[in-house]
């Protein structure tokens, strides 16, 4: 996983959770409390509610992304750029400040007055925004999109955010965004809800890792909860994407949403890691995961490819499994077929527990199927994942 210097800000596995904070130069943003047209106010708010409530980078957006507006030219941008200019210049807090922009011209002039990163809602749709953030040697967020400066997070599928954030490559100091919320009438509820429960699947990338999910619908939902009453389900998410290695969380409730996160990583489980010999033990908890990081190597060892990549995915993922109420003759034969596999098998009263690769535990039921109580205890082993 590499490690990003944002403005001298570590962003990583071997750096805490970093909070961004939300300002809004834009009009027609909808969250009243962080949008301003006066650099002043502007200042205050940054000060007072953002870094004095511990948020280490604050993003400042210049037009709302959401789609029922008309999206801004990048001249119409720049006229807005001298507010958010004269706020940073204004603001006595240590911050990390971010342009969120899709357009190259809108960044350069931004770092080049003073910004220190960029937040691209069109995931280098613009393909001279790479270039730009290389020759500042700037931290760069990439946010899944389609390559079209009018479409910022307009992708349903897993697995095309996936290929949409690899799209046009990555430059050194990219974190990458998988754009959770309503980006586009394709895009429901339940596209985002699998986004969130694979949320470790865009670790492979090796890439640090932002969500924005601060009120999100997918997350109200659950709760039945309106946009004002749900920042409990907002922290509540916090603490599992963070768990789930989630390295920057982009909120407009900063103070909770810290706590939030510094709960969610210290209980993240250890990993073995020893970055002076290379060896990193990858976040992998399920046989998707594992052949996300397998896709990896794809191009560079064809022992990793098609069915090669599966076969190894569900070899290198095991699970603990109890099997109850089972006869002591179904035990016995139980425990005998495991013995020339690398399935641990471990009979206790009328429990039997079963501990080994999903691969193997898999064919379990196809290999007693004759014995039909074993077949209907065994069944659901063919679900694992």
């Amino acid at each position: 996983m590499q490690t990003v210097d944002a403005a001298g800000l570590p962003i990583g596995d071997d750096a805490p959770p970093r909070i961004m904070g939300v300002l809004n130069v834009s009009r027609e943003s909808p969250y009243d409390p962080s949008v301003f047209d006066e650099s002043g106010p502007a200042a205050r708010y940054v000060d007072e509610e953002l870094v004095g409530e511990g948020a280490d980078i604050v993003d400042i957006g210049l037009e709302s992304a959401n789609k029922r507006f008309e999206v801004l030219s990048a001249e119409e941008e720049l006229d807005r750029l001298d507010t958010a200019v004269e706020t940073i210049a204004s603001v006595s807090g240590d911050a990390v400040f971010s342009i969120e922009t899709r357009y190259h011209e809108v960044a350069e002039e931004a770092l080049s007055r003073g910004f220190d990163m960029v937040n691209d809602i069109c995931g280098f749709a613009d393909p001279e925004m790479p270039r730009v953030c290389e020759d500042y040697d700037v931290a760069v967020v990439k946010m899944a999109s389609p390559p079209d400066l009018e479409r910022p997070g307009a992708v349903e599928r897993v697995d095309d955010i996936y290929d949409a954030l690899c799209r046009g490559g990555l430059t050194d100091k990219t974190i990458v965004d998988p754009a959770f919320g309503g980006w586009s009438e394709e895009k429901t509820l339940a596209d985002d809800r699998e986004t969130f429960s694979r949320l470790r699947e865009f670790r492979a990338i090796g890439q640090p890792i932002l969500v924005s999910i601060n009120r999100k619908n997918f997350l109200r939902q659950l709760a039945g909860r309106s946009t004002e009453e749900a920042l409990p389900v907002s922290l509540a998410a916090t603490s599992m994407a963070v768990e789930r290695g989630a390295h920057v969380i982009r909120t407009h409730d900063v103070a909770e949403t810290r706590d939030a996160a510094l709960v969610g990583d210290a209980f993240s489980r250890e990993r073995v890691r020893d970055p002076d010999a290379g060896a990193t033990e990858l976040d992998v908890t399920t046989v998707g995961e594992a052949r996300r990081h397998l896709a990896g190597v794809d191009e560079r060892s064809s022992e990793a490819r098609g069915s090669g990549r599966d076969r190894a995915a569900e070899h290198a993922v095991s699970r603990l499994v109890a099997v109850e109420g089972l006869s002591a003759s179904a035990r016995e034969r139980l425990t005998g077929a495991v013995d020339d596999t690398p399935v641990v098998a471990v009979s206790a009263g009328g429990t039997v527990l079963l501990g080994g690769p999903v691969a193997h535990l898999r064919s379990l039921p196809e290999s007693l199927s004759e014995s039909s109580e074993l077949a209907r205890a065994l069944d659901r082993l063919r679900d694992l994942q």
